[in-house]
């Protein structure tokens, strides 16, 4: 399976349709959050008119929560956030939003919440696990000058999946 994986467009898609034609033939995209710049939420969708495969799609910190129901609501996307999703051998996990940053932006969660939801979706999950998180597991692609900064409940699980694909960090 040829995936596509973006991060963090941040409502400028200019750049897709290129991105498309170099990647060739794929079976599905995969998007992980910041899709806007803290909205409109509509403007995903010109985004995501853009593929004629299958999209799985998170949204980020900088996403309003309200989009949410913009991917619920879009025909080939599928709303991977706290949910899971099958595609021949291999199961992805969503998970949307990001750990608490100091920003206080749209779509945060606690530590905790992360945890539960992705302790919830692995217990129903088995096969090949591919994890499309917003926010990276701390100690991956996470550092900055003052520290790392994903994930510390992603960085429990981080063993339990084949590939993780994340955004967040612009400087990763």
């Amino acid at each position: 399976m040829k995936l596509l994986a973006l991060s963090d467009l941040h409502g400028d898609y200019s750049h897709v349709g290129s991105i498309l034609d170099k990647a060739g033939d794929i079976d599905a995209v995969l998007i992980a959050g910041d899709i806007t710049d803290f909205g409109p939420d509509e403007k995903a969708l010109e985004v995501l008119g853009m593929f004629k495969v299958p999209v799985l799609a998170v949204p980020g910190n900088c996403d309003n929560p309200s989009l949410l129901k913009i991917l619920d609501e879009n025909e080939n996307t599928i709303n991977l956030h706290n949910s899971s999703h099958t595609i021949g051998d291999l199961t992805f996990i969503g998970l949307g939003g990001s750990n608490p940053t100091p920003f206080n932006t749209p779509f945060e969660l606690s530590e905790k919440k992360i945890g539960e939801y992705v302790g919830t979706l692995l217990s129903r999950s088995k096969g090949r696990l591919i994890l499309l998180s917003h926010a990276p597991p701390k100690n991956t692609t996470d550092k900055l000058p003052h520290g790392n900064v994903g994930s510390a409940a992603l960085e429990r699980y981080l063993k339990r999946f084949d590939l993780i694909v994340c955004g967040h960090i612009h400087e990763a």
